[in-house]
């Protein structure tokens, strides 16, 4: 991320300098932000080519070019910076350490002064991921917005995105919100180098009224009771059902019943049984006066069956 600047520049890093005496008159400063490991130009913006260009930091020589060539005044391996053929200082592998005040002169071919530039150089690190939790509490919800990492020096912003609204504040780690407000809830975390995000759909129900509760419960009484007649409804029209169908059948097998009884009497014999005999030839009773004057009749001799004669028995 690149910012340039005029010479009114107002920050506390240009007032540092300009009171150290290294910003001279008609100068330019720009703002460079670069994170950690990666690889930064630091390039120069006077218009043509260059001739001689030397870059410092904090007023020590690192590098410089001159008709060509290219002369380092400290270790390549300690700098990891390399000018390039327009002028440009490329620096690898940054460090929180290469951050600082880097000043370029150019100069022309008869040695004067062409243009001098200077660059406020930042290195940064990533910012890390934002944790968004939320509570719920009767009818309130609070959401926190926090960052569990974060190291020394660092400077970044965290904001906290709820669907009525924005809260920012910089360089904190937790950032809080109370409401009844649900809904999407945004958590960045942001520098000049990078920029992470949390969201989240956050509903809270809330507590149940009292009267809701009671609503309720009335509510499935009154359905359990309607069940249970309307079960017991149904079980008593099928009995009655069931009754109606047992008499009509009941009805119907009776005259069966009857001519098959009817079918299955027996015949009377032509020829009567001696006991029939015996009980046609019993006298009636007759009333008392009429016995007393009737003499009194013999019985019937009872048919005796012939014995058979005993036969000898033969000797053996």
């Amino acid at each position: 991320m690149l910012v340039r600047k005029g010479a009114a520049f107002g920050t506390d890093h240009a007032c540092a300098r300009i009171s150290s005496g290294i910003l001279a008159a008609g100068s330019s400063t720009s703002l460079i932000y670069k994170a950690v490991n990666e690889t930064a130009l630091l390039s120069i913006t006077a218009p043509g080519s260059i001739y001689e260009a030397t870059w410092m930091k904090g007023g020590q020589r690192l590098v410089q070019i001159k008709n060509g060539r290219t002369r380092h005044y400290v270790n390549k391996d300690q700098c990891r910076c390399v000018m390039l053929r327009n002028g440009t200082l490329q620096i690898q592998r940054l460090e929180k350490a290469d951050s600082g005040n880097y000043t370029v002169l150019v100069y022309q071919q008869d040695g004067k002064l062409k243009a001098e530039e200077n660059i406020m150089f930042f290195v940064q690190e990533p910012v890390p991921q934002p944790i968004l939790s939320a509570e719920c509490r009767n009818k309130n919800v609070s959401v926190k917005c926090e960052v569990k990492q974060k190291a020394k020096d660092e400077a970044f912003i965290i904001e906290l995105t709820q669907p009525t609204g924005k809260k920012i504040q910089k360089n904190a780690t937790t950032l809080e919100w109370h409401g009844r407000n649900s809904g999407m809830f945004r958590c960045v975390v942001k520098n000049q180098v990078s920029e992470k995000m949390t969201e989240k759909v956050i509903k809270c129900p809330g507590k149940l009224d009292f009267y809701l509760i009671l609503s309720i419960a009335g509510g499935a009484v009154f359905f359990v009771i309607l069940v249970i007649c309307l079960i017991y409804c149904i079980r008593r029209k099928k009995t009655k059902r069931h009754e109606g169908y047992e008499e009509e059948r009941v009805m119907q097998t009776l005259p069966m019943d009857r001519e098959k009884g009817m079918r299955e009497l027996p015949q009377t014999p032509s020829t009567p049984t001696p006991r029939q005999l015996r009980v046609q030839q019993r006298p009636l009773p007759q009333p008392q006066g009429l016995q007393q004057a009737l003499p009194p009749q013999p019985r019937p001799r009872p048919r005796t069956q012939p014995r058979t004669p005993n036969l000898p028995r033969e000797r053996p």
